[in-house]
């Protein structure tokens, strides 16, 4: 079973060094309050705060726009830094908190979400060194296969199409690519439509940057393609930035968005801690 506490993940550092930054506020429209709700004894963003930290960054920061998530933070003994309120995205915020320490160009910051508390360390390593070998790419994220065609029409899941060295297209909400030949004669009953001819990812939310990217990203005009998809990363793609995809097959947990999505996973950590063994046995 995986360590769902993170603590034991990954027992070495990661060779590439990076610095892991995790957006946290309090103000959610579907579940107020989530980076301080408790999973296993313990608040939410501090579940992400050690994930990163087992992924060998050299600094993990809680950037957020709220005291009380400060003090949680240096409670646990994180960083933490209180940044504007103003900030539209988690990028805008990451970008802040880049301008505030100086980081030099190269210094590749992740963007771990504070809403994940079950984000794999070697998920974390692996996006941050294929940024690293992608000299060519501002940023890094990741996709997984996917193959059921309930997910390939479910306008929640995002996929992305990419380039022959591996570099994303497109991202959309729409299925991408579109098999005509295999769909089309299907259409509109979904429940019909045959598997994908093709490979088909879904894309997975964890980016890595670097931090001049960082710099430039709140001086980028909003996109058309951006705001109709309601997907941030096309502001990147629209403006000539190239994002390295790195593909897995490994699915990960779903974040922590709702009521249903808190239930479960405070579930997935009672089971754990159940399975463990007492510490005051002997092994």
């Amino acid at each position: 079973m995986r360590d769902l506490a993170g603590s034991s993940a990954v027992n070495a550092l990661a060779p590439q060094p990076f610095i892991a930054v995790i957006p946290a506020r309090l103000a959610s429209s579907r579940l107020p309050g989530k980076a301080l709700l408790e999973i296993g004894g313990q608040p939410m963003v501090v579940h992400v705060a050690k994930r990163a930290r087992a992924a060998g960054a050299q600094q993990v920061i809680i950037a957020t726009d709220t005291q009380a998530i400060i003090e949680v933070a240096h409670q646990y003994g994180f960083q933490a830094v209180l940044t504007r309120q103003t900030h539209l995205s988690g990028t805008d915020r990451l970008a802040e908190v880049v301008e505030h320490f100086g980081w030099s160009d190269e210094t590749i910051v992740v963007n771990t979400q504070g809403d994940e508390p079950l984000l794999e360390p070697a998920l974390i390593q692996s996006v941050v060194a294929h940024l690293a070998s992608q000299k060519d790419c501002a940023i890094a994220t990741a996709a997984h296969p996917i193959t059921d065609p309930s997910e390939i029409f479910d306008p929640n899941v995002v996929k992305t199409v990419l380039d022959i060295g591996g570099r994303a297209l497109y991202f959309s909400r729409a299925p991408i690519p579109w098999a005509r030949d295999a769909y089309q004669a299907h259409w509109p009953n979904l429940q019909a439509l045959p598997s994908p001819p093709c490979a088909i990812y879904r894309h997975i939310g964890l980016y890595a940057y670097r931090a001049a990217f960082l710099r430039r990203f709140p001086h980028l005009a909003a996109a058309p393609l951006e705001k109709a998809e309601a997907l941030e990363q096309l502001r990147a793609l629209w403006h000539g930035e190239r994002i390295a995809v790195l593909i897995t097959d490994q699915v990960p947990s779903a974040g922590v968005d709702t009521p249903a999505d808190l239930a479960r996973v405070r579930k997935l950590f009672q089971a754990t801690q159940n399975a463990r063994p007492n510490s005051s046995q002997k092994t």
